[in-house]
């Protein structure tokens, strides 16, 4: 027995690079699974074609959410922004946060109190491992992912002991459409690992299934997680050589 067998489950970036084998592997458990994303969500039992940028659409789903409150909800959709901060335009800005973390923490609100008035439910929301050891280059997807690690938290605080679980897990990067040519340039430039989407769906999957409360994938970047927020200085030396070569390509 995995202990998804008849569970409903919502998860948004179902067609994605992760979303689709995140998917299948909870249909395999037994879970029925309803995907939202900018298409149909070919594994999915069901689709909710939504653009979850638009702020209509957006309202609208967070009321049928929260009126057909499902067993677990998983917020994998996400937007990349790569490059000098200073150049990122603000529309993509806006973007970047709304889909990283707005939507999460909107949804998260849909489903809270049906979740914790029923006396059971799970939270999951897909970090990154960049919200933990911020990159350069990457400073608004961190701080985007960064924050949805506080969101996590505080939901988890806010409902314990009511049955409801949150969870969070920080994947490191997954060899996925996700990343343009320019984010690929810089994991070769950086030697940063990129994992298959499979090995990371298997592992987002195991702790939906343990109720884990988080997650950071990868043998060392927990530990480099942990002396980032004790002592981002060490960081800055370990990552100086990398900001060095990677300076010279992107400015």
């Amino acid at each position: 027995m995995s202990g998804l067998e008849g569970k409903h489950v919502l998860i948004t970036g179902a067609a994605g690079g992760i979303g689709m084998p995140v998917t299948r592997l909870l249909r395999e458990l037994g879970a029925t699974v309803t995907g939202i994303d900018r298409a149909p969500c070919p594994n999915c039992d069901a689709s909710i074609v939504t653009d979850l940028s638009d702020e209509g659409a957006l309202a609208v789903l967070a009321e049928q959410v929260a009126a057909d409150c499902p067993d677990i909800l998983v917020n994998i959709a996400g937007i990349m922004r790569f490059g000098l901060h200073e150049n990122q335009p603000i529309e993509a800005l806006s973007l970047c946060y709304r889909v990283n973390l707005l939507v999460p923490a909107v949804l998260a609100r849909a489903v809270a109190m049906p979740m914790r008035t029923r006396g059971s439910g799970q939270i999951v929301n897909i970090g990154s491992v960049l919200g933990a050891i911020p990159y350069p280059w990457f400073a608004a997807y961190s701080s985007s992912k960064a924050g949805l690690a506080a969101l996590s938290q505080g939901l988890r605080r806010e409902l314990m002991g009511s049955g409801v679980t949150v969870t969070h897990i920080n994947p490191r990067a997954a060899r996925t459409a996700f990343n343009n040519g320019e984010v690929n340039r810089f994991l070769t430039l950086t030697g940063m690992k990129a994992d298959a989407p499979e090995w990371v769906a298997r592992r987002i999957v195991a702790a939906i299934v343990r109720q884990r409360e988080t997650v950071t994938i990868g043998a060392l970047e927990p530990i480099y997680a942990a002396l980032n927020a004790i002592s981002p200085r060490l960081i800055d030396t370990g990552l100086a050589a990398q900001i060095r070569k990677a300076r010279v390509e992107f400015g």
